[in-house]
C-alpha cells in the first residue's frame, strides 16, 4: 500500500515562513461563518490558531457589538509595542460614512439605518486609523463590506472617503466575500509583497499604495520533515497530474471526478472550496471573468455611472458592486440580449459605455431644446411684466420665474422699493418687518399681516407668502437635498469643476471660486430644471453624473 510516513527523527528539518512581532486585529461582523468557510477550519478559535501558529499575535471579534469591538481594539493596542514589525487590521461588515467619519456597524443592528445611531453605535474607522498610522508603510486594513439594504438616512453614505485614510497606511476594500478569500490566502502567505494578491482577490487599493509592499516577512523555523516513501511518488504525481487537469476544466464535474479519486488528496480542501464556490454561484464562469478583469473601484464607479445615466438604479456610485449594481446590470443584460448574468465581460463594458455616452449626447440635445424653450417663454413673459418697470410686474415675474434670466435685476428693483419703504415707514412697523425677514417664513410673514395689516411692507409679505406657497415641494426637500449633498464630500476641485461647468453652458453660477453662493445655487436649479432633475439647487447623484456626462461631451 502507497502511503505518506512522518519521520521519526527531527534531525533533517523543512524551513517554513513564521510572521516574527506581527499583530493582527479581527473584527468579523458579516457572515458568522465566513472566516470559516473561506479558511476550511470548523472553529472560530481557530481562526487565531491560523495565524498565532505562525507568530502574530492576534486580537478576534466576531458578531460583536459596539462594545465588543472596543474590547478588540483594546486588546490588540495592548499586545503593541516597539518590537512590532507590522500590523494588519481585518474588518467586515457593514461600513457607513458620515461627514465626521466612517463606522463599521454592530452585528447585531436593526431598524432604520439612521445618522444617531450610527454615531452612537458604530465602531470609529479613525481609531484603527490612528492605530495603523503609528506604523507607516507596515500597516494593511482589510475592509470586507456588507451590502446595506435598507434606506441610508440622510447625512449618511456607503462610499469610504480616500482622503480620511493617514499617510502611509493602505487599505483593501472589497466585497466581504472577496475580503474573506484575501484574508485566506494572507494566512497562508510566506511574506512577501501582498498587493498583488489583494488585487487579484479582487480587493481594491486605497491610501498609501507604493510600488511594493513587503508585509509579514518569514523568518525560519525548524518543521518536522516529511518522508515520503518511494511508494508515495508515483500517487503523489497522479494527484498532482489529476488535479492540473481539475483545475484546467474548472467545472463541477471535474472537482467532483478528483475528490473522488483523491478524497485525501494535497489539493483536496482547494477542490472542494471550487466546488462550493461553483454550486453557489450558477454564474461561476461569468464571476471568474469578471473577477480576471481585476476592474479598479474607479473603472466600477464608471460603469455605475454608465448604467445610472442609462435609467438603471446601482443604488449608489461608489465602486462597489453590491446587491443594486448588480440587479441593474443583470436588468441591463436582460434588454440588451447579453445573457443576464449579473456579471460583465469586457465587451459589454465597452458596449455599456458606448450607449451611455450616446444617451448623454441625447439628454443633452433634449435639454438645449427645454432650456431653450423655457428662455422664449421667460423673455416672453418678461417684456409682459418687469418690462414695464412697476413693482406689480416685478412681482409677477419673479412669481412665475424666480431664476429667470431677469431674476436677478427684477429682485434688485424690488430690494430698492423695500430699501425705500423702509426709511419711510414708522419705527415699529420697521422692526417687525425685521423681525420677518430675518425668520424669512410663511409663518413669519403672515403674522406681520396679522399685526400690521396696513403696513408699509403688506405687498412683500404677501408676496413672500405667495412664494412659500408656489415653491413647497422645492422648499421640503432642501433639508434632505442639503444633507445628500454633504454626503457627496466635494472638494474645492470638484465645486470649481462644477461651477466652471455651469458658466460655459451659461447659466451665470457667479464667480469661479469653489463657494456655493445664491448665485451658483440659482445656476443648479436652472441645471436641474432644464434636464428634468430634482430642483433644489443642491447637488445630488443624479445631478452630478448629469453635470459629468456633460463635461464628458464638451
Amino acid at each position: 500500500m502507497k502511503r505518506l510516513a512522518l519521520s521519526t527523527t527531527m534531525a533533517m528539518a523543512l524551513t517554513g515562513p513564521v510572521w516574527a512581532n506581527s499583530d493582527l486585529l479581527i473584527i468579523g461582523n458579516g457572515d458568522p461563518s465566513l472566516l470559516q468557510r473561506l479558511t476550511r477550519i470548523t472553529d472560530l478559535s481557530d481562526v487565531t490558531a491560523a495565524f498565532e501558529a505562525r507568530g502574530a499575535e492576534v486580537s478576534l471579534a466576531t458578531t460583536a457589538d459596539a462594545a465588543g469591538m472596543r474590547d478588540a481594539l483594546r486588546s490588540f493596542m495592548d499586545g503593541l509595542d516597539a518590537t512590532t514589525d507590522d500590523v494588519g487590521i481585518v474588518l467586515t461588515g457593514q461600513i457607513v460614512s458620515t461627514v465626521a467619519g466612517s463606522y463599521l456597524l454592530p452585528s447585531d443592528r436593526t431598524g432604520p439605518l439612521t445618522l444617531s445611531g450610527v454615531l452612537t453605535e458604530g465602531f470609529a474607522l479613525d481609531a484603527v486609523y490612528a492605530v495603523a498610522a503609528a506604523y507607516p508603510g507596515r500597516a494593511l486594513i482589510v475592509l470586507g463590506e456588507v451590502e446595506i439594504e435598507t434606506d441610508v438616512a440622510a447625512g449618511l453614505s456607503v462610499s469610504l472617503p480616500p482622503s480620511d485614510i493617514p499617510q502611509g497606511v493602505t487599505v483593501a476594500i472589497g466585497p466581504v466575500e472577496t475580503a474573506g478569500r484575501f484574508v485566506s490566502q494572507l494566512s497562508d502567505a510566506t511574506g512577501g509583497d501582498v498587493l498583488p494578491v489583494a488585487r487579484a482577490a479582487g480587493l481594491s487599493l486605497l491610501g498609501y499604495v507604493p510600488r511594493e509592499l513587503p508585509l509579514f516577512q518569514g523568518t525560519d523555523v525548524e518543521l518536522p520533515q516529511i518522508d515520503e516513501t518511494p511508494e508515495t511518488d508515483d500517487r503523489s504525481a497522479a494527484d498532482t497530474a489529476a488535479w492540473q487537469e481539475a483545475a484546467a476544466a474548472d467545472t463541477e464535474a471535474a472537482y467532483e471526478t478528483y475528490l473522488t479519486a483523491f478524497p485525501d488528496g494535497q489539493n483536496a480542501s482547494d477542490a472542494q472550496e471550487r466546488l462550493t464556490a461553483i454550486q453557489s454561484e450558477p454564474f461561476y464562469r461569468e464571476k471568474q471573468a469578471e473577477e480576471d478583469l481585476a476592474l479598479s473601484r474607479d473603472a466600477r464607479r464608471e460603469i455605475q455611472r454608465d448604467l445610472s445615466l442609462l435609467g438603471y438604479n446601482t443604488r449608489g456610485i461608489d465602486g462597489i458592486f453590491g446587491r443594486g449594481t448588480r440587479g441593474a446590470v443583470t436588468a441591463w443584460q436582460d434588454e440588451n440580449g447579453q445573457g443576464a448574468s449579473g456579471y460583465l465581460t469586457s465587451d459589454q463594458i465597452a458596449r455599456l459605455d458606448a450607449q451611455a455616452e450616446r444617451r448623454a449626447a441625447e439628454l443633452e440635445e433634449e435639454a438645449r431644446e427645454r432650456q431653450a424653450q423655457l428662455e422664449r417663454q421667460d423673455r416672453t413673459f418678461w417684456s409682459e411684466t418687469g418690462a414695464q418697470g412697476d413693482e406689480a410686474g416685478f412681482r409677477a415675474y419673479l412669481n412665475r420665474f424666480p431664476d429667470g434670466i431677469y431674476a436677478e435685476e427684477a429682485q434688485g428693483q424690488l430690494d430698492a422699493i423695500e430699501e425705500q419703504r423702509r426709511a419711510q415707514a414708522e419705527g415699529e412697523d420697521r422692526r417687525r418687518w425685521q423681525e420677518a425677514r430675518d425668520t424669512d417664513t410663511e409663518a413669519g410673514y403672515r403674522a406681520y399681516l396679522a399685526e400690521r395689516p396696513n403696513g408699509a411692507f403688506v405687498e412683500e409679505a404677501r408676496a413672500r407668502i405667495e412664494y412659500f406657497n408656489n415653491n413647497s415641494e422645492q422648499i421640503a426637500v432642501q433639508p434632505q437635498a442639503q444633507a445628500e449633498e454633504a454626503a457627496l464630500g466635494l472638494n474645492e476641485a470638484a465645486r470649481r469643476l462644477t461651477e466652471t461647468r455651469l458658466d460655459e453652458l451659461g447659466l451665470k453660477p457667479g464667480a469661479v471660486d469653489g463657494t456655493f453662493d445664491e448665485e451658483t445655487r440659482r445656476a443648479i436649479r436652472r441645471y436641474q430644471d432644464a434636464r428634468k432633475l430634482r430642483v433644489s439647487g443642491y447637488l445630488d447623484q443624479a445631478t452630478v453624473v448629469r453635470l459629468m456626462a456633460d463635461a464628458i461631451l464638451r
